[in-house]
């Protein structure tokens, strides 16, 4: 099985930033802790803060891996172009938000990516990766 996570803005942050929201972790240490985990799954990992080269992403792998898992971070809830490209593409596609988006600030409850994705975890820190990931495996 082949899956990529897929990170938009910020996430390169992480372990940094507002750690009281998500953690003092970063995101590298984390992969690493998943490919260890997933050991049978080709795990690549993809961080852009720049609308364009993410959706130039979800196009490139997205006729020939098995999986994307996406955390479009502040793209989740403006761009309609990240969501047209999930829509264009056959991989199917988890949404996944670090933090509860539902909790925080109400322009955050609005999402382009969840009406054209498979499911959405959100709300459970890393952890939301490692249950996307799951997904995918059953």
């Amino acid at each position: 099985m082949k899956l990529i996570i897929i990170n938009g803005p910020n996430l390169n942050l992480l372990g940094k930033r507002e750690p009281e929201v998500y953690g003092n972790k970063t995101f590298e240490d984390y992969f690493a802790d998943l490919q260890f985990k997933f050991k049978d799954v080709q795990l690549e990992y993809y961080q852009s803060n720049i609308e364009g080269e993410l959706i130039g992403k979800i196009q490139e792998v997205g006729f020939s891996y098995d999986g994307i898992v996406l955390n479009a971070a502040a793209y989740t809830h403006t761009s309609v172009g990240i969501g047209d490209a999930i829509k264009a593409v056959t991989t199917p596609v988890i949404e996944v938000h670090i933090s509860n988006t539902h909790k925080r600030e109400e322009f955050r409850h609005v999402s382009y990516i969840s009406p054209v994705a498979k499911g959405v975890i959100l709300g459970f820190g890393l952890q939301s990766y490692d249950l996307a990931i799951q997904s995918f495996l059953k």
